[in-house]
């Protein structure tokens, strides 16, 4: 059987040879370094083979990394190769939402854009059922259920020590599909509400109609960022069929600049809860 690299493996190994090219050093010169086969530093740049931190340290500082980044980017190898709660559910989530999962557990900040729901970190449990059972009608009751545990434990990234930064953008029409009925809706978005007032880590701001072609040009998308100074970061596009993932850093920068445009055309943190709070009261 053909081993599946992660994405994590990937992103590390991608930055990896980077490094090594960046410094001049051939796959033969980098193998010399750890005394091994060019084939296990191939290996590991395609994410084919982790890299135990120890080495992964030896090769950076060969390539003239910076002691903070070294040790960043050993730590992020490090939580590559653990089990994380998330391998429990691998009988219902598909394997690129399992990546998923992982890359948000490391993350330090995740900016989203979200045009057709709300962001699934702030989903109320009656709000992400009724998704569920949308998408997966002919699913048991207990796969819902299981769907809506992973949703209470992503959220505690939102709370734990050092949490992740949420910043989400919303589109106007996703205040305006009443998911799950009207009383549901009403408690998401006083949720929404909530969140945005009482977590500092937490800002959400309101894409409206009038905004025109920002909301017209893009579609949803995810972009998580890992923990200074790795300087890695990764774009999710969700899909039916689990996700796409972009890793280069050529695609992460459109997207970082994607979200830009789309901040300056959304409402300021105020009216945005005020547009909120009406969408909610009109239910």
């Amino acid at each position: 059987m053909i081993e599946v690299p992660t994405v994590r493996r990937r992103l590390l190994g991608a930055e990896l040879r980077r490094l090594r090219e960046g410094a001049g050093f051939s796959l033969d010169g980098a193998a010399r370094i750890l005394e091994c086969d060019r084939s296990k530093i191939s290996r590991i740049e395609t994410g084919h083979r982790g890299v135990r931190p120890k080495e992964l340290r030896e090769l950076l500082a060969e390539y003239g990394v910076e002691e903070k980044r070294r040790y960043a980017l050993a730590d992020l190898a490090r939580q590559a190769g653990k089990r994380g709660w998330w391998r429990d559910y691998a009988d219902v989530l598909a394997e690129s939402y399992l990546d998923y999962l992982g890359l948000e557990a490391a993350a330090a900040s995740l900016w989203t854009y979200e045009s057709q729901a709300i962001p699934g970190l702030l989903q109320t449990e009656d709000y992400a059922r009724a998704i569920a059972v949308a998408g997966l009608p002919q699913a048991a009751k207990g796969g819902h259920d299981q769907l809506i545990a992973v949703l209470k434990t992503r959220r505690q990234a939102l709370i734990r020590d050092n949490p992740l930064h949420l910043q989400a953008i919303v589109s106007e029409t996703v205040l305006r599909q009443p998911v799950g009925g009207p009383a549901v809706m009403r408690a998401q978005l006083e949720r929404l509400l909530e969140a945005g007032a009482t977590l500092p880590n937490v800002t959400v701001r309101i894409l409206p109609f009038a905004a025109g072609a920002p909301a017209a040009h893009t579609g949803p998308f995810v972009l998580l960022m890992f923990p200074e100074p790795t300087g890695l970061a990764v774009v999710h596009l969700q899909s039916l069929t689990g996700g796409l993932f972009l890793e280069d850093p050529k695609d992460v920068e459109r997207h970082v600049l994607a979200h830009e445009h789309l901040s300056a055309a959304a409402l300021p943190l105020h009216e945005s809860a005020d547009l909120i709070d009406r969408a909610a009261r009109a239910l």
